[in-house]
């Protein structure tokens, strides 16, 4: 379980972007943050990766504390960034089949968890083209696919369907959805109305706070 505790999230010494956030992410659930753009979403995601350090309040998960983004990899905390991340020079298969590898795959595991979640997102077609060669709707679905093929136990996605058009769009909502159902903690960071209504639950931002909504 990822939680935040009285968490003031800033960089430097910058004004708080978010303060005195409490937020527990829970296992079997996908939860939407939602909030108007500069609102601090990715700000949110990026603490709860390991990548940005409370000013103040705690990051915690299952009870120890989120000291760094090396912590939060051993313990199974994936990122999907808003800017996919991906290496341009690479395929796409090869940018899946680094990191399965970096993470302790053979090789051969590699290449089977890669094509499978490639052919989720739709991309066996172009496993072989340089990232640099695919759409925008292509590399966020690249990225999506390295996230879903390490099968974390924490899986943050930042506007993950920002690029996508509505069909594959759905299809991402239901692989995360997929996610949830298999036990893993999701977070999706979006601004998208319809892709926050088919999550568990909703944390608003504005203003710099956090409101919880239920469903």
């Amino acid at each position: 379980m990822l939680t935040l505790t009285g968490a003031t999230l800033a960089y430097g010494q910058a004004d708080p972007v978010l303060s005195e956030v409490t937020l527990t992410v829970e296992p079997g659930r996908l939860l939407a943050v939602t909030g108007p753009s500069g609102a601090g979403k990715t700000t949110l995601l990026s603490a709860l990766a390991g990548l940005l350090a409370p000013r103040s309040g705690t990051v915690t998960i299952d009870g120890a504390a989120l000291h760094d983004r090396d912590r939060a990899v051993a313990h199974g905390i994936v990122l999907i960034p808003q800017d996919n991340g991906l290496a341009p020079i690479l395929t796409a298969q090869e940018n899946l089949q680094v990191v399965l590898i970096a993470r302790g795959h053979t090789p051969a595991e590699a290449r089977r968890d890669t094509a499978i979640a490639l052919d989720k997102l739709g991309l066996s077609g172009q496993a072989d083209q340089l990232v640099e060669e695919l759409s925008g709707g292509q590399q966020q679905r690249t990225a999506i696919a390295r996230g879903l093929a390490l099968g974390g136990n924490v899986l943050l996605a930042d506007e993950v369907t920002s690029e996508l058009d509505a069909g594959n769009r759905q299809r991402v909502i239901e692989l995360l959805q997929g996610e949830a159902k298999r036990g893993a903690a999701v977070v999706l960071a979006t601004h998208d109305p319809e892709a926050a209504a088919a999550c568990d639950a909703e944390v608003h931002l504005s203003d710099g706070r956090a409101t919880f909504k239920g469903r």
